[in-house]
């Protein structure tokens, strides 16, 4: 397994990591994921360690906290071989200060994280969402305490917007606290937005990205094909869950799978492993996190990294994928592209 520095942190992580998303299945949407228990979780945990996927990611809000219990258990006897980082700051409880990065909920959160995963300390935590009713100052000022406090090693974000992350970071430098050193994006070849300006900005201030939903909430899984129903087992069939998922035309989800099948081809790897491996070649990719039901899918996953899709398969993907980006950034690429050239 190929092992990656995480932004401009120190910190080596490894190309893939295991979503935890699919542990507990606590109610209906996480139900749409996947309801592993503790013992299929060791057991995930074990093939995860013995290719050489150390890392893995899970949420507060996942299952209700069921995915970091369960995560514990998996790994209870062995933290020190595995690197583990969640989320927090979505709504966890009916209370009024049950969600947001408020000192208050960021301090509650954490110690409670720490106790479903049956450990002092978290790798990487990152606020699962921009709270734009707390002040940036007290964010941020909060976790630099739990840094320095040693309950978490470093810090990131998610889904955060181009004015978000930025902001966030000059506030790090202005008073000296930690900097995000991650940014958790949703990133795949039918979803492309993030190349628009998370990509150049995390480019140009060193912030890692840690790919969430690479396979566009299933779509790219390999079973979705011009003509065919849908299959029986994808959360695409969950209205509840497909209600929250990326929008994508499927007319654009079967052109990309159209592409995707030529290289398959071209290959002899499977349809998400040329998804994955297009991921990993990308600027900025740190990590990328794959979900696995049970061990056929999690090895199907492990297959998308040692090997490398060529320039011109990548350009194939890239121009099947394609569309055209909102305003300004399609100005600033077909008009002024001279002077923004494309992130490498």
């Amino acid at each position: 397994m190929e092992y990656r520095q995480l932004g401009g942190s120190g910190f080596m992580v490894p190309a893939l990591s295991l979503g935890t998303g699919t542990f507990g299945g606590g109610n209906e949407f996480f139900k749409s994921w996947g309801s592993t228990d503790v013992a299929a979780a060791t057991h995930l945990v074990d093939v995860c360690l013995d290719a050489g996927l150390t890392m893995f990611d899970s949420a507060d809000v996942y299952s209700g906290g069921l995915a970091e219990e369960i995560l514990g258990q998996a790994i209870k006897g062995r933290r020190n071989q595995l690197l583990i980082s969640t989320k927090g700051s979505f709504r966890l409880g009916t209370g009024p200060n049950d969600i947001g990065s408020s000192r208050f909920h960021l301090q509650q959160a954490v110690d409670a994280s720490l106790r479903r995963l049956g450990t002092d300390y978290i790798d990487l935590y990152q606020l699962h969402g921009f709270d734009a009713r707390t002040p940036i100052e007290e964010v941020l000022g909060t976790l630099g305490d739990l840094v320095r406090a040693g309950k978490i090693r470093y810090i990131g974000c998610s889904n955060f917007s181009g004015w978000h992350l930025m902001k966030s970071l000059a506030t790090s430098d202005r008073y000296g606290w930690p900097r995000y050193v991650a940014h958790q994006a949703y990133y795949s070849l039918v979803g492309r937005d993030y190349e628009w300006e998370l990509m150049p900005l995390a480019l140009d201030q060193k912030v890692g990205t840690v790919v969430w939903s690479p396979l566009g909430w299933g779509r790219l899984g390999g079973k979705i094909r011009r003509g065919q129903p849908l299959p029986e087992t994808t959360r695409l069939q969950s209205k509840i869950s497909n209600d929250k998922a990326p929008p994508v035309p499927i007319e654009h989800v079967y052109k990309v799978v159209d592409a995707l099948d030529a290289v398959a081809k071209e290959t002899g790897k499977t349809v998400p492993q040329i998804a994955l491996n297009w991921l990993l070649q990308r600027p900025s990719v740190a990590t990328v996190i794959v979900g696995a039901r049970n061990e056929e899918q999690l090895q199907q996953n492990l297959g998308a990294v040692d090997w490398k899709l060529t320039a011109e398969q990548v350009a194939k993907l890239d121009a099947a994928s394609e569309t055209t980006p909102a305003y300004p950034y399609w100005h600033q690429r077909n008009v002024y592209g001279e002077r923004n050239p494309p992130p490498v």
